[in-house]
């Protein structure tokens, strides 16, 4: 049934206003709404409120010049006004005393809008981040932009100046800006019923994202996506329909994207239900999730089925079962059972129940049939996520388990990657060397320059100074929080002696300079708890040339000696005290074989750890090792 009574509303913002409402995350400071009775096609009554932005710490002014240039209002007015919390519930009490609040046995209403923005852009997102529950009345809503052109069918229905010349109608300058704005709004409404106009369907604004599957074989259209960089490591699909909240969301259409080793790589393809919204998101470029700014691009249809498409009949069966929630589960035992799931989520505290039991539980497995250690479970509601969530990082066997909110589009997107017979050997732990402790009688122990690990001038690295002995790398993760995800493959390296004493260093390099900028920012003399201890944490970006001078005492690459190339085929120790300290590096993707790696350096490296029956038959001991140089800088292992 049509609305018989409409409620126009008109918000302004301290900073951009018009066509850019809501682009510069800018707060509401004006809030203005006008009652029209339309089968009386007549104004019943308008009200106008200043609101109180919550202040910037970083800033005196509350208002922008653009918006006292545009709206004519004073800084002491709005200092002086009421919160948006208190502004909405004065709307609320005025749609009771007029006798249209739908709660309170009223007729029905519905607001009618210049264009999108006022709703969509700027109440809404402000509502969410303000934690405000907006009324359901907030959920709908006439864009008189759309009913003008359908009406007229004309293109000059930009905005309000060109509908009143287009009807021929006057600006009226004796009234405040907002006031004035829903009166000429209301004059156009007005004209659109004396010429026969009825207003159709309102819009409607998602209030919650829904679930969904996307297959291989669906279409997506291009320019319904984009592509959200930046999140927080921990960032769910929840997360991310909060940050476009206002937007209509696909079902299913939130699909984080995965790194190569699977975790989350601060990236996510959003699908949207069309056009409209997708450019209303792309104006969202640069605002903020906590103290982090999202970069917003498009992206194709492609893109999205790529990633959140799945041809997976298991993986589709579980998710037609309809769970409220998903949750990943990383870190399994490759023998774990769903009865040892069960168990483990049925345990005290935080116990909570899985959906249907064991058909609730889906593992993740390699084409072969080995498990990969992941697994998905299904729950039925938001409160037994929270119980759920819990668990976080307690114990199941010997194995701490990890849990993350998950979405349909990540559960596709990890089954295709585990069944992809083109992934690496799953199970690199099977191959790496033993323990430190155990590392001196190694003959094939690569010594490897630490310019093969990385070089060049680019500060793209960091390196962490003070750490306390004992820590491990996940300790390291830990500390740098949502900058880990920032860090390349393989790319945290522990500086130990050769003695296997960590020598409380660590090398990290960074996918970027920014990165490790970023993080020498925002973690540099931040504190370390371990061991129920405080620790102070040094981070510095660097280069890999400022490794390589750390590494070897201040001496540059280029000058050391070509005793340190593992491929030369002859030794020479013509000047010892040039000696760069060997690294032996359990990560660095060049690995020279034992018979090149003895002859290409100084017996006087091997001679301390290695006896001469370990040697290759190509090398002769020597029975009178000459004394080692002053100047020869003690072994690190860089690991």
């Amino acid at each position: 049934m049509a609305a018989t009574y409409k409620v126009v509303l008109f918000c302004a913002s301290a900073g951009k206003n018009g066509e850019d409402l809501g682009v510069d995350e800018e707060q509401i400071v004006l809030f203005v709404y006008l009652l029209f009775d339309i089968p009386n096609n007549k104004v019943v009554a308008v009200q106008q409120h200043y609101v109180k932005p919550v202040p910037n710490e970083l800033s005196e002014t509350v208002l922008t010049d653009d918006c006292k240039i545009e709206t004519g209002l004073q800084e002491e007015t709005i200092k002086n006004s009421q919160s948006l919390e208190h502004v909405l519930d004065e709307l609320d009490r005025f749609l009771q005393s007029k006798g249209v609040h739908p709660d309170h046995g009223g007729k029905s209403f519905c607001f009618v809008t210049d264009g999108p923005n006022h709703l969509r852009q700027c109440l809404h997102p402000e509502a969410s981040n303000k934690n405000i529950s907006l009324p359901s009345y907030f959920y709908k809503y006439h864009d008189l932009r759309k009913e003008f052109k359908k009406f007229y069918k004309t293109d000059s229905g930009v905005n309000i100046k060109a509908m009143l010349d287009y009807i021929g109608l006057q600006e009226d300058q004796s009234v405040e800006y907002g006031v004035r704005q829903c009166q000429e709004m209301a004059s156009i409404l007005r004209r659109l019923v004396l010429d026969g106009h009825t207003v159709g369907a309102p819009d409607i604004i998602s209030d919650k994202l829904e679930p969904g599957i996307c297959s291989k074989s669906d279409f997506v259209d291009d320019n319904v996506v984009v592509r959200a960089r930046g999140l927080p490591w921990q960032a769910s699909d929840q997360d991310i329909a909060r940050f476009f909240k206002g937007l209509n969301i696909a079902r299913g259409g939130v699909a984080l994207c995965l790194s190569p080793q699977g975790r989350r790589n601060g990236e996510a393809l959003v699908r949207f239900e069309c056009d409209e919204h997708r450019d209303l998101a792309l104006k969202r470029h640069k605002h903020h999730i906590g103290q982090r700014y999202i970069e917003v691009y498009k992206a194709s249809g492609k893109d999205f089925v790529n990633i959140a498409g799945g041809s997976n009949s298991e993986a589709q069966a579980f998710l037609q079962r309809g769970g409220q929630v998903i949750i990943r589960m990383r870190g399994l035992p490759f023998t774990a059972t769903p009865t040892q799931v069960l168990e483990f989520f049925a345990r005290e505290p935080h116990s909570c129940t899985v959906l249907d039991g064991e058909d609730g539980i889906l593992f993740v497995h390699y084409p072969d049939g080995r498990s990969t250690g992941d697994a998905f479970i299904l729950l039925a509601s938001e409160e037994e996520a929270e119980k759920c969530l819990k668990k976080h990082r307690e114990i199941m066997g010997t194995r701490y388990i990890e849990l993350f909110k998950s979405t349909t589009a990540e559960v596709q997107q990890v089954l295709n990657r585990s069944m992809d017979p083109r992934n690496p050997d799953p199970h690199p732990e099977a191959t790496l060397p033993p323990l430190i402790a155990q590392l001196p009688p190694q003959v094939t122990l690569p010594y490897i320059p630490q310019s093969l690990i990385t070089s060049g001038t680019r500060k793209d690295c960091i390196r962490l100074r003070n750490l306390p002995n004992g820590c491990q790398v996940t300790d390291i993760l830990n500390f740098l929080a949502e900058f880990s995800q920032f860090i390349i493959y393989q790319g945290v390296h522990m500086v130990y002696s050769a003695q296997g004493e960590q020598s409380g260093e660590a090398f990290i390099q960074m996918d970027s300079e920014e990165s490790a900028q970023l993080t020498s920012l925002n973690r540099h003399r931040r504190q370390m708890i371990f061991a129920s201890k405080k620790r102070v944490i040094d981070v510095i970006q660097c280069s890999g040339e400022d490794m390589n001078l750390v590494l070897t005492n201040g001496i540059p690459t280029a000058s050391l000696p070509p005793t340190i190339v593992p491929t030369m085929p002859t030794v020479t120790l013509a000047q010892p005290q040039f000696i760069q300290r060997p690294i032996f590096s359990h990560r660095a993707t060049f690995i020279p074989t034992s018979t090149s790696l003895a002859t290409a350096l100084p017996l006087t490296h091997f001679s301390q750890h290695i006896p001469h029956a370990a040697l290759p038959p190509t090398v002769t001991p020597i029975t009178q090792i000459p004394p080692r140089p002053a100047a020869m800088f003690p072994q690190i292992i860089y690991w």
